[in-house]
Parts: structure tokens; sequence; C-alpha cells
């Protein structure tokens, strides 16, 4: 049975389906979401949903519900199981922003560094740049990425089995209509077979069931019923179907040519859009079901090997700064650099193009090749 509290008509998950979590803490955070009076979250939580969960905001917000059924006692689920969260909030649905606006909006403010009213333009314009290490010294691989949702349907920590199919159907059809390089084939996790699944992790092209963050905030339900990658003939174009997001569309070389990725990425991108429906706002431009990842929904990133500035990172912190850029460990978020190879990004996302990000990127990376050339 779904845990409540009262006959009051909230929906969260059961206990047997959130295996990281014991009965009692889901049970202590039930009641502290349904709590008028005080914040939900722990004592030792630092996340921003924390920290903008007012108690007038909480009151306010409270029986707020979405048109799928999405409450704010969802969206904070995952933040108050996780303390070390640092933002402590998913939202469920394209409306999710603007009905919880009172919250989602101060934490967009804090994390993407921007004020007041935002727009957000978008550029996918081919680009020409340089390709910076032409001999492969230095830049292992170039990948640039973005999350998409359609329009109609809940995010995917939010969807019903009935939904993720007829999502999963309507995306493979538009796959389908790619062709030349883009052609490619869709691999459903529900038919491939053990062997074949080994090959593809050990190619890291697919990807597996979301950590305890994800797991709590349910992206997990149903894995892994209609979920699935596509990929081009090179693997050149890959797209995950019902991780974080409907789709992850991601461009990917074993070189330094950014701009062939970038290029890849728009065509791609330009096509799918002609049949599919992308939820985008005005002011937040692409939307995500997490608040972190909105606006070009763009991660464009390489993986470079820094010998020397290595052993000297503060002035590799210095030149990630200026020009607006963050340092992952090599296998990306929440790992360590491992011989010397960094997982180098943009940092910001939203208030940008998709341009900017790239000739930012290239930008920056240039004056670390330099530094790294004269130490």
């Amino acid at each position: 049975m779904p845990l409540r509290y009262g006959n009051l008509p909230f929906k969260f998950l059961t206990v047997p389906e959130l295996p990281c979590f014991s009965g009692a803490l889901i049970k202590s955070y039930l009641i502290g979401c349904l709590s008028l009076k005080s914040n939900p979250f722990p004592e030792n939580a630092a996340g921003l949903a924390k920290k903008y969960l007012s108690p007038e905001i909480l009151q306010a917000l409270k029986g707020e519900t979405t048109d799928s059924g999405f409450t704010l006692a969802m969206a904070i689920r995952s933040g108050v199981l996780n303390p070390d969260s640092s933002i402590g909030i998913y939202a469920g649905d394209a409306q999710s922003y603007r009905t919880f606006a009172a919250i989602l909006h101060p934490i967009i403010e804090e994390y993407h560094g921007v004020s007041g009213e935002v727009r957000q333009e978008s550029d996918l314009a081919a680009v020409t740049l340089a390709n910076l290490d032409p001999e492969g010294r230095y830049i292992r691989s170039s990948r640039v990425r973005v999350a998409r949702n359609l329009r109609g349907f809940p995010f995917t920590n939010h969807l019903k089995l009935e939904e993720r199919r007829r999502l999963e159907e309507k995306i493979v059809a538009a796959l389908s209509v790619l062709a030349d390089d883009l052609r490619g084939e869709y691999h459903s996790f529900e038919l491939l077979g053990a062997e074949k699944m080994a090959a593809l992790r050990a190619e890291k092209l697919i990807f597996s069931k979301g950590d305890r963050f994800q797991e709590a905030a349910g992206f997990n339900a149903d894995f892994p019923k209609s979920r699935g990658i596509f990929f081009s003939a090179d693997k050149g174009l890959r797209i995950w179907l019902g991780e974080e997001d409907h789709m992850r569309i991601i461009s990917q070389e074993g070189s330094a040519d950014l701009a062939a990725v970038f290029n890849r990425l728009g065509r791609a991108l330009t096509t799918l859009e002609a049949s599919l429906d992308f939820v985008r706002d005005e002011s937040y431009g692409y939307l995500s079901s997490c608040p972190t990842n909105i606006g070009t929904t763009m991660r464009a990133g390489v993986h470079i090997y820094l010998e020397k500035l290595n052993c000297n990172r503060q002035l590799l912190d210095a030149l990630t700064e200026k020009h607006d850029l963050q340092i992952r460990g090599t296998g990306g978020e929440k790992t360590e650099v491992d011989g010397a190879v960094f997982d180098i990004s943009n940092r910001r996302r939203l208030g940008i193009s998709e341009r900017q990000i790239i000739t930012g990127l290239h930008a920056g990376l240039q004056e670390i090749i330099e530094a790294e050339k004269s130490l």
C-alpha cells in the first residue's frame, strides 16, 4: 500500500519501490512534507530547495498539483531523502515550472547566475572552428549533448508505463527519418540480450539505472521498460531514451574537432524537431526534469590530457573560471581525475545560446592548451 498521511490525497512511492531507503525514513519524509509549520528537510540538508522553501512558500504550494498530478511533495522527495543533494528538487512535467515557480525560480536564479526576466535564445547554426589539437596530444575526445522532453507527456520521473510505451513509439518513429551519416538503429533495453548489453556497456554506449538521487525521485520506475539507445552507423550520434529526460541527444568524436561534433548535433536536432514537439519556454528555454539543466540543456566538453596543469591546479582553476568552464573527473560528475585526463565543459546553460557555448569552450581550451605547452 502507498504510504499516506490521514486521508490527504497525496501520492507517493511505496516502500518496496524505494529499496535504498527505510520505511521509517520515508514515513518521516512524508509527515514532514505534509507539515504546514516547518521545513520538511532534515537539519543537515544543504540543498537550494531547503534554502528557499520558507514556511510561507510551503503553505502556498503544498496543496498545488499540476494537471498530471505532480505535487510539491513529489518534487522535493529526493532532496529530503538525500540531505547531501546540492539542489534537492525535480520537476515532474513542464507545468511544474509555473505551478511551483515560487521555489523553482529563486533556485534557478542562484544556480544559473541570472536575475530578473530571462529570455533564452537558441542558435544551432553551423560553426567553423580551428582544430585545437590536430595531432591528438591533448584532447582525447569531444562531446556535445542536449536534453529534450516532448510536449504532452510528464517527465521521465512521473510517467506511467502506458505513457512510456506511447512516448517510446513516437520517438522511435521520428528516429527512422534520420538519414545519411545520421541514419542508425534503435536498440530497446528490453530486447537486448545480456551479451549485447555487456558489449554496449563496455563501449560506454548505454546508461544504467539512476543513482540514489534519481531512485528517490522516481526516475527508475519500470526500468528497463521503454528505455533504449539509438546510434548511427559510426556511433558519432547517440540518443538515449528514458534516462533523466525523455531524450539525451549526444554527438561525439574521438578527436578535437568541436565543429564537427556541434554541427552534427545541430543537423540531428533540426531533423527531429520537424516531427517531435519539444517542450520549450520563452524564459527558461528547453525544459528538463532538473532545474540545473534548463536553457540550452547543452553540455559541450572534452576529455583532455593535461600532465603539467595537473600539477598546477591553481592555474587550471583560474583558466576555467575565466572562461566559465567547469572541471569534472575523468568519469564525469562525482568521479576523480585519473591519469591527468580531465573532463572540461561549459558551466552555463541558461541565458546563453548553443553557438556561444561552443565558441566559448573553444576559446577556453585554446588558452588551456597554450598554458600546458608553456609549462
